[in-house]
């Protein structure tokens, strides 16, 4: 009685997680739908100019999608190298302690809240950046690019190193039995082993990545520029939270299809990675 009671309630609180899924869906669409219909398709998605409180407003998010792709790629690119090897060192290869403290260390990152990684980076890395390359201002993409890597390290260690963990020894034994070193097992039994994990571990951090707001808000710049390495810029996440408070009209609507896009971008990318993990699975 009291399994199937626990049963009950655990379905009734998976049913509305589904809910509330399916109700934010319904509600961007619907309001972000009209906005993209009155401004063009083409015109919102592929513009260039975004100048919502002009005399003539134009609304194009083309910079703002191109700037959250290369930010996401580029925090990718240094994040999950970083993130996945440290994950095999401190799985299989660091010695007790060291693995003992970096996981607790790990998990301090990871409850950092977010404005905190921005405060620092607009604080340190912004005027790091700007002494460095000799630039008239530090907030950039490429400082965006440094904060989310960072960002998405603890989401990426934890996920893959339980991963790793959870790998049976008899794999391992019986590749070291063969003849295999220690890092030839490592790399070629205990990771394709735990790939699963690891992908779920990279798709929680390209959604850490291209839904911040806050922290990149910081240390971006917050122009609606194309996107380049040392130039400020704005992402689709900062658009909507920068002008959400004082928008209204069109300008309130187009910022919801902003958030449309972004969802849709979002459950693209979970999708084709899901596709992938199972077409590794069969």
């Amino acid at each position: 009685m009291k399994e199937k009671a626990i049963s009950i309630i655990f379905t009734i609180i998976g049913l509305v997680a589904v809910l509330f899924v399916l109700l934010i869906t319904v509600y961007l669409i619907i309001a972000g739908i009209p906005a993209i219909g009155e401004i063009g398709f083409i015109n919102f998605m592929f513009g260039k100019v975004w100048r919502s409180t002009g005399v003539n407003p134009e609304f194009g998010i083309l910079p703002f999608i191109l700037t959250s792709i290369w930010g996401t790629c580029g925090a990718l690119f240094i994040g999950l190298p970083l993130g996945f090897f440290s994950s095999v060192y401190l799985a299989k290869m660091a010695p007790k302690r060291v693995r003992d403290l970096f996981v607790v260390v790990i998990g301090v990152i990871s409850g950092i809240p977010s404005v905190v990684y921005g405060l620092v980076g607009m604080l340190i890395l912004v005027p790091l950046i700007r002494n460095v390359f000799s630039l008239p201002d530090g907030a950039s993409l490429f400082a965006a690019i440094i904060v989310l890597a960072i960002m998405i390290l603890p989401t990426v260690i934890k996920v893959s190193l339980t991963s790793l963990e959870a790998v049976p020894k008899e794999y391992e034994e019986a590749s070291l039995a063969l003849g295999a070193n220690e890092t030839e097992t490592y790399f070629r039994i205990s990771v394709p082993a735990a790939k699963s994990g690891i992908l779920t571990g990279i798709v929680l951090g390209i959604g850490r990545a291209i839904g911040e707001a806050m922290a990149v808000m910081m240390v971006a710049g917050n122009v609606a520029n194309m996107p380049s390495l040392f130039q400020s810029v704005r992402f689709l996440t900062t658009a909507v939270a920068i002008e959400m408070s004082y928008s209204s009209g069109l300008q309130r609507q187009a910022l919801f299809s902003i958030a449309l896009v972004l969802f849709v971008f979002i459950m693209l990318i979970n999708a084709i990675l899901m596709a992938l993990r199972e077409e590794k699975d069969k």
